[in-house]
């Protein structure tokens, strides 16, 4: 084990970049091919809710924010790792590390707000269906966003707030491609018991209950959809259903094998790896899952790439 040293760190390193130069190069450029996609495909679809007129509805507003989520969490962790690639080695500030720390932390908790109001997007279309625009009106649209912002805004702030209250004297190893709040807690030689408090009674019961509530809402649905007759309403809204489940299940899923499962032995290499499943590939697929099984999106999109090839 490492033994700490009574010096402040001012750097850490990121265990994952070396190898040979071949091996790095392959890997600069994966990531530079998911980075692109990424920024490519959410921001398509930011710029096509915010042009065409046929996709101002609740559940469209609710995906522009999504995609905005998808680009924050990769640009913060994204640069860093192409940049790293290249040098063979993963070396990065205590600062920079700090404000990757906030930023990712934020993303990744409007995120897990926004899904849970999609889910109750969905709950209000397919459940009560005649009176959903005027529940959904863009009064509460605004509202549900302008909450999951402040809230996914507000649990990082109180971290970042209290990191500089701690004393960090080695080893400054932290065996992750990116700087993760437990990772990164657990370089510090002071009692970090007031931000683990933190954590438990912000981070985590915010994840988990969002979870519930998702897990909720679609037990409803289900028994919406397979207890009463199909309107033609009602199959459009729930074919929506499978795609917001799909990114649901890859997010989630993650998060808790992540988060949730004690890191011993092998399980610090899979977890390692297993991050760069909602850091790289779930902003990758979110656009195209939306994208494939939603028509309104196709045919805008189609629309669009016609208007501007004429």
């Amino acid at each position: 084990m490492s033994q700490r040293n009574q010096t402040s760190i001012t750097e850490i390193f990121l265990l994952g970049f070396e190898g040979p130069v071949n091996v790095r190069v392959i890997m600069f450029i994966l990531l530079f091919v998911i980075y692109m996609g990424t920024l490519g495909g959410n921001s398509v679809i930011v710029v096509l809710v915010s042009l065409s007129q046929r996709l101002h509805s609740p559940m469209y507003f609710f995906l522009c924010h999504l995609s905005v989520t998808d680009i924050m969490i990769s640009s913060s962790v994204v640069p860093n790792m192409l940049y790293f690639s290249l040098q063979g080695r993963g070396v990065i500030s205590f600062s920079n590390c700090l404000t990757q720390l906030f930023f990712f932390g934020m993303a990744i908790g409007v995120e897990c707000l926004l899904l849970t109001v999609m889910s109750y997007d969905r709950y209000l279309a397919i459940c009560r269906p005649l009176h959903y625009l005027s529940i959904m009106d863009l009064k509460l649209q605004t509202l549900l966003v302008t909450f999951s912002w402040l809230i996914g805004f507000s649990a990082p702030f109180l971290i970042a707030c209290s990191i500089p209250t701690l004393s960090f004297c080695g080893p400054n190893i932290i065996n992750r491609f990116f700087c993760d709040t437990g990772c990164f807690l657990e370089l510090s030689c002071s009692n970090t018991f007031l931000i683990d408090t933190e954590l438990l009674l912000t981070g985590y019961p915010m994840t988990a209950l969002a979870f519930v509530f998702i897990i909720v809402t679609y037990v409803y649905i289900f028994r919406m959809i397979f207890g009463s007759s199909i309107t033609t309403g009602k199959q459009k809204a729930f074919s929506t259903c499978s795609s917001h489940l799909t990114v649901v299940c890859a997010y989630y899923g993650s998060l808790i094998i992540n988060y949730m499962i004690p890191i011993k032995g092998d399980t610090i290499i899979i977890n390692k790896y297993l991050s760069l499943l909602y850091t790289l590939m779930t902003p990758l697929f979110n656009p195209i899952i939306y994208t494939l099984r939603n028509k309104e999106i196709r045919f805008t999109l189609n629309y669009y790439i016609q208007r501007s090839i004429a």
